[in-house]
């Protein structure tokens, strides 16, 4: 129970990052038990380095997944019902302080996600033709920090991993430009695409198929991908390492398993232009290259132990690629003035609240998210996560909110004082709605998507959502 004075000034929030994560706290809080019973108010704001809102929605999810990319619509609905205040364009730690910001409101939730790609540590990625996986993913999302164009010059690619988004990288490098026709790539990702010379596309995973960590509609959408053939091994999914009980009651395993096994007994030609092969228990070794570019990926093959990981077995086997990306997870980046435990790359925390390098708790600052927990779980998992962040926040809210009331307009000031061109939610839907107008005609005479708007420039972004 909050142990607050109904209608005595409103708990004010600061929310940094407006992903998921960020929103459905924000959503969270206002919905909570204590503020539909009276107990207590709120008043909300969201920030967001990028003129934009929906953080990994926008940038991470591939443009042929709409199904995902559909959770912006309830996103959206969120923050259009005028009880959260969005300001984009904020960069934290630059543009506002954590001691701005708590000048300003009385508990600050940090939300930002992770977006930079764990590091490959194995012999050779300082090859040219190294990449990570997420970089390669923000290209074709047209990430604002990325460059518009991508080396796509490789005929055979590997990639390293075998969660969704190994599985997305491989499918989008597989896939023709032109069945990216009816997503909403941006120009300049189907200019580059439509170039890629790819034939093969190499899939590794450490662990068996019975350990796959995408879901069984990522598995199938492979087998609809036109004019790209699927090739699996017999000795990667026999019985001997793919036995039921490895699968346990889990039956999505189940379900991917006979999908695998479908696949493999499927003695159809194969004539199609490119390929996409799946490999497990096999763990990288090394990238290969000549004159400082990669030339071949090698590979140990692994043996399954009962507790479900893997034990190398000294088998090595080279594969002829010109490209290597690797998906083995992602990591959180430091923020100013906030614990961090860089090696797992979130902020220290304990069930959400922000603790100090000695455990001690940092009042009025929490966490929320893969910024939190790590890069681990989908949307249902970061509701969770929101809710436990919040729950101990209102916990909390006898010890922060004092006499002296921030005003709510306060921190608009403070931020054009400092010349900081933000944008709103109001501006933010005038943006949208001119991406929308360049999707009503989304194709030239040529067939060619149009460019739609390009969160290149900062600065130009602002005009056009201010104005």
């Amino acid at each position: 129970m909050v142990e607050t004075t109904p209608g005595k000034r409103p708990l004010r929030v600061a929310v940094i990052g407006a992903g998921p994560a960020g929103i459905y706290t924000a959503d969270m809080l206002t919905k909570s038990d204590a503020v539909k019973n009276g107990e207590i108010e709120v008043a909300i704001d969201l920030f967001d380095r990028y003129p934009t809102p929906f953080g990994l929605i926008r940038y991470g999810v591939a443009p042929d997944h709409p199904r995902i990319k559909g959770i912006v619509s309830a996103l959206r609905s969120i923050l259009g019902r005028g009880d959260i205040r969005f300001f984009g364009n904020v960069d934290y730690g630059a543009d506002l302080t954590l001691g701005d910001l708590k000048e300003h409101y009385d508990a600050v939730v940090f939300s930002t996600g992770a977006v930079n790609d764990a590091p490959l540590q194995v012999p050779g990625v300082e090859l040219d033709g190294v990449y990570g996986a997420a970089e390669f993913v923000a290209w074709y999302d047209g990430h604002p920090d990325y460059p518009r164009t991508w080396p796509l010059n490789a005929e055979k690619v590997a990639v390293i991993g075998n969660g969704n988004v190994a599985l997305d990288v491989a499918r989008v490098l597989a896939k023709h430009a032109d069945d990216m026709l009816t997503t909403e790539i941006p120009g300049n990702v189907y200019q580059g695409l439509k170039a890629n010379p790819v034939t093969d596309v190499h899939v590794f995973g450490r662990r068996g198929p019975a350990q796959m960590k995408f879901t069984p509609l990522e598995l199938r959408e492979l087998a609809k991908v036109p004019d790209v053939d699927l090739i699996v091994h017999g000795e990667d999914i026999s019985e001997e390492h793919v036995a039921e009980e490895a699968a346990g009651d889990n039956n999505q395993v189940k379900v991917m398993l006979k999908t695998l096994r479908k696949w493999l007994e499927d003695d159809s030609p194969k004539t199609a232009s490119r390929r996409l092969h799946l490999h497990f228990f096999q763990r990288p070794e090394e990238v290969l290259g000549e004159d400082g570019k990669v030339v071949a990926l090698r590979t140990e093959r692994t043996r399954l132990n009962d507790d479900g990981s893997v034990t190398p077995t000294g088998e090595y086997f080279d594969h002829e690629v010109g490209a290597v990306y690797h998906a083995i997870g992602y990591l959180g980046s430091p923020l100013a003035e906030i614990p961090f435990d860089l090696e797992r790359g979130v902020i220290l925390n304990e069930e959400g609240r922000v603790l100090d390098p000695n455990g001690v708790v940092h009042p009025g600052v929490y966490a929320t998210g893969w910024i939190k927990r790590g890069p681990v779980g989908l949307i249902g998992a970061t509701k969770s996560d929101a809710l436990e962040t919040i729950t101990h926040l209102l916990e909390d809210v006898p010890t922060l909110v004092g006499a002296e009331q921030p005003e709510q307009d306060a921190v608009i000031a403070s931020m054009e004082a400092k010349g900081i061109q933000f944008t709103t939610w109001d501006g933010w839907l005038q943006l949208d709605e001119y991406e929308q107008s360049l999707g009503a005609s989304s194709h030239d005479a040529e067939g060619n998507p149009r460019e739609r708007v390009k969160v290149v420039e900062r600065d130009e972004m602002v005009r056009v959502s201010r104005a």
